[in-house]
């Protein structure tokens, strides 16, 4: 009886120890590329670019990824967008990228986003051929914020979540 209660205590501390690290998953994408749509945007992941000066992944730290988003929705006056991934066992999220110094993004970002919502409106995406992905990450955040012509003074809202398979 005592050998049995022994074993049943051990087995359990094992599988409390085991079972945590099967439940850890971090942010892979079976098939690449994968897309998300709504009726005003297109976001999608793909393949990084390879080539010269561009980030490799490495393996036990990122893998690198390209982000295509395409405005297939109403012509737009501005556009922002913005990427975040997460932290285990944390609410916080992560830039992906940001301002080198606080007063370059402030001087022209919304030249910047008037830009960009031209490029858009033309038919051009905008395209990120090449972003790191920390490995533990498990969520990608795309986070895109814009104006509509005729609405200028209200900024509207999208999130696209990718998370892992």
């Amino acid at each position: 009886m005592v050998k049995k209660t022994i074993l049943a205590i051990c087995t359990l501390f094992l599988l409390n120890i085991v079972a945590p690290t099967l439940e850890a998953k971090a942010l892979t994408f079976g098939e690449l590329p994968t897309k998300q749509t709504s009726k005003q945007w297109s976001v999608q992941v793909g393949e990084a670019e390879q080539g010269k000066g561009l980030a490799k992944p490495e393996k036990g730290k990122f893998h690198t990824y390209s982000l295509e988003v395409d405005n297939i929705g109403k012509d737009v006056l501005s556009a922002k967008i913005y990427m975040f991934r997460n932290e285990p066992n944390s609410t916080t999220k992560f830039a992906l990228f940001g301002c080198p110094g606080e007063e370059d993004c402030n001087k022209n970002s919304f030249e910047k986003a008037i830009s960009l919502a031209k490029q858009m409106n033309d038919g051009y995406p905008y395209k990120f051929s090449n972003f790191v992905l920390a490995e533990k990450a498990t969520e990608l955040e795309v986070e895109i914020v814009w104006t509509e012509k005729g609405s200028e003074g209200r900024p509207l809202k999208e999130t696209f979540t990718f998370t892992a398979e």
